[in-house]
């Protein structure tokens, strides 16, 4: 169906931050498969963990113990000092279970039509839910009527919230990402989550981070909130939890973790062995290379070097970024810049159309950091000076 608007390349292969297209074209990819390919492309300990499992077992469903399941189910719960994990095989699936599972915490507490606060400019998937939950006109567009029980308040804004407190008794959890990927990068004061987490706390809602993007190390820990000192009731994970293997998971912590009981929610696919097996495998990567500091230290490389380099250039609003999420905003729309990039080798995005997003691999060294940087620099210079 005619419901992308592809680039004219066809990649053949990869490896590490390299790919190369039909013709031996090599390309630098600052993009990851939007934050996917953490571990950069064909890395040995995936390709080889995919291929073990492949041979031996692929899927039985969830009819039966899947012992994978329950390895990687403890793995993410340590990391995230969670108690209980729902797999399935997206973000917008990991959203969804998100969703239901505060609907059901608040009919379990009496409310007849639970609420959920959401954020301006946010994206959160394209089920049906997902899609209303998202704060994107744009994204909505045609797929009328939504789904009711969602309240939306601008990101990074704590006043709003505490509003609605006042006069909504029907709000049960906020959904909110600890830094905008779709929205443009947007980064929120430093006490954003604290002041969510203390809301929440204070009226018995229960605090859900999207972590779909920013997860799995893409901004300098394993996960994002991590750097706030609080811990989410709820969390969505997926992106770059299976490096390309399709895998999304729903922690929960606490009273939110004893919500769902059997036949509440499922999946056909969800933690199957061989993506569970990608999953592992991606979270022993990124823990015994330290991928995690290494992407803190390369995203600030990385900014620091644009920031440099576009000091003074008209038509630049803002460098800004965590970790390896890293937005350049222009005061213009600047979509052709993906195509120019593409011509010179270096593969980039643009999203909420007047920013350059950066996503790359957790695996990028300093000296392709360095190659992004001098590629990208000129050519947002030219194209501002020819706009």
């Amino acid at each position: 169906m005619n419901t992308y608007a592809r680039l004219p390349v066809a990649f053949t292969r990869g490896e590490g931050v390299w790919l190369w297209d039909e013709q031996g074209k090599r390309y630098l990819d600052a993009v990851a498969g939007v934050a996917v390919n953490g571990l950069g492309h064909a890395h040995p300990k995936l390709a080889q963990a995919i291929c073990e499992q492949a041979k031996t077992l692929i899927h039985t469903s969830n009819l039966y113990q899947i012992p994978k399941q329950e390895q990687l189910g403890a793995k993410l719960a340590q990391l995230a000092g969670m108690d209980k994990v729902f797999l399935c095989n997206s973000g917008a699936e990991a959203n969804e279970a998100a969703i239901k599972l505060a609907r059901l915490y608040g009919h379990n507490k009496g409310i007849d039509s639970p609420a959920i606060i959401v954020m301006e400019k946010s994206f959160h998937g394209r089920t049906m839910a997902t899609l209303t939950a998202t704060g994107s006109r744009k994204v909505q567009a045609g797929f009328e009527p939504l789904v009711s029980g969602f309240v939306r308040v601008p990101y990074n804004d704590i006043t709003s919230i505490n509003q609605i407190a006042e006069h909504n008794k029907n709000i049960v959890a906020i959904l909110v990402e600890p830094v905008q990927g779709e929205g443009g990068i947007q980064i929120p004061q430093p006490a954003y989550l604290q002041e969510l987490r203390r809301i929440c706390d204070n009226h018995g809602w229960l605090l859900m981070l999207d972590e779909v993007q920013t997860g799995i190390g893409r901004t300098g820990s394993m996960f994002a909130f991590q750097q706030t000192g609080i811990t989410p009731d709820v969390m969505a994970l997926a992106k770059g939890l299976g490096s390309g293997f399709p895998i999304g998971a729903c922690l929960a912590k606490g009273i939110a973790a004893e919500v769902f009981k059997p036949g509440n929610h499922g999946s056909t696919f969800g933690g199957n062995p061989l993506a569970c097996a990608a999953a592992l495998a991606t979270l022993e990567a990124v823990e015994e290379q330290n991928l995690c500091p290494q992407a803190a230290e390369i995203g600030a490389f990385i900014r620091d070097g644009l920031s440099k380099q576009l000091a003074g250039t008209a038509g630049v609003v803002q460098v800004r970024g965590a970790g390896l999420m890293i937005g350049v905003e222009l005061d213009r729309p600047c979509g052709d810049l993906v195509k120019l990039a593409l011509a010179q080798g270096l593969i980039i995005n643009v999203t909420a159309d007047s920013v350059v997003r950066l996503l790359p691999p957790l695996v990028m060294k300093r000296d392709e950091a360095q190659q992004v940087v001098d590629m990208l620099a000129p050519l947002i210079k030219d194209f501002l000076a020819q706009k």
